[in-house]
């Protein structure tokens, strides 16, 4: 099999077998191109021939060309999972990549609104027209679930149980994962759903939760564009993207003292080592108020 035809059976794999997303899989068709252009002109050889010291090489080159810790450990990820593809449908005897070191990465913690910030993101302008009811049902079940934008756009009518109180989504992986709905983001839905969507989708018929002023299915685009009107009329300075709601909901969450088990399962991470992030930026939070408000914390003037 030639090497363009193992690198498409391997990102069918990941699209479909392992439910990636297709901007990942677009990143790792570019990754595993530098690969194949370095090994086949800087080392004379093919993909499948590869062996560790040339795999060493091509990290070491593009840790040369400037990329990030982020970008050579997202290549980095992308190659070793070709290689264990490749020996685990026994197209090679063993794995270059065995031995080569992820970098370490700093972990950065997320933007969160304050509680107040979200009071104004959420009670701004209801004014009761078609589109403002939809911005915000579409704010208030982020805040209140912790979905993410992909997650959000492709809800469906039958995903939304209001009467029982909860939601049903499909996540990384292909994952379903049901999350509770509070009695604000309810009453925003039922009040979209009976005075906006429903006559929308007349004209469509189609079955998406949310939707634009045509009656159909909400793009990612159109809901980052409601996202930054809204945050922009609360007069919200900060930089807020669809992910800002996740991980407010998650660090208020935990701040009035929900368990991390549970903010893993509403968050739907597999690993709660991902979840663990929130409880460092609560601390963090804490130790800014610590230092503001002890008489003993603060520097104080001579």
């Amino acid at each position: 099999m030639n090497t363009d035809l193992l690198i498409e059976r391997y990102l069918e794999y990941l699209a479909i077998e392992k439910g990636l997303s297709k901007n990942t899989v677009v990143s790792y068709r570019r990754d595993l191109a530098k690969l194949q252009q370095f090994l086949e002109e800087e080392q004379g050889t093919a993909l499948a021939d590869a062996q560790q010291t040339a795999i060493a090489s091509f990290v070491a080159e593009i840790r040369r060309n400037g990329a990030s810790p982020r970008s050579v450990g997202r290549a980095i990820s992308a190659v070793r999972g070709f290689y264990r593809y490749l020996l685990a449908t026994k197209r090679i005897p063993s794995d270059p990549t065995m031995n080569i070191e992820s970098p370490r990465l700093e972990r950065r913690l997320p933007t969160v609104l304050t509680e107040e910030e979200v009071e104004r993101l959420l009670a701004f302008n209801r004014r009761h027209e078609p589109l403002d009811l939809r911005d915000t049902a579409i704010l208030e079940l982020m805040y209140a679930t912790g979905l993410r934008a992909s997650e959000v756009i492709s809800l469906k009518m039958g995903d939304v149980h209001l009467e029982l109180g909860y939601v049903r989504c499909i996540g990384k992986g292909s994952k379903e994962r049901i999350v509770p709905v509070g009695s604000k983001a309810i009453a925003a839905l039922e009040l979209y759903i009976s005075g906006c969507r429903n006559a929308l989708v007349s004209r469509t018929g189609t079955r998406a939760l949310f939707v634009n002023s045509r009656g159909e299915a909400l793009s990612r685009q159109g809901l980052w564009k409601l996202i930054k009107k809204r945050v922009r009329a609360a007069g919200i300075s900060r930089r807020v993207t669809p992910h800002t709601l996740r991980h407010s909901f998650a660090t208020h969450l935990l701040s009035h003292g929900a368990d991390l088990r549970s903010v893993q399962e509403m968050l739907g991470h597999a690993d709660i080592s991902t979840t663990q992030i929130y409880t460092h930026l609560d601390k963090s939070r804490l130790k800014q108020i610590y230092l503001a408000a002890h008489p003993r914390a603060q520097s104080r003037a001579e």
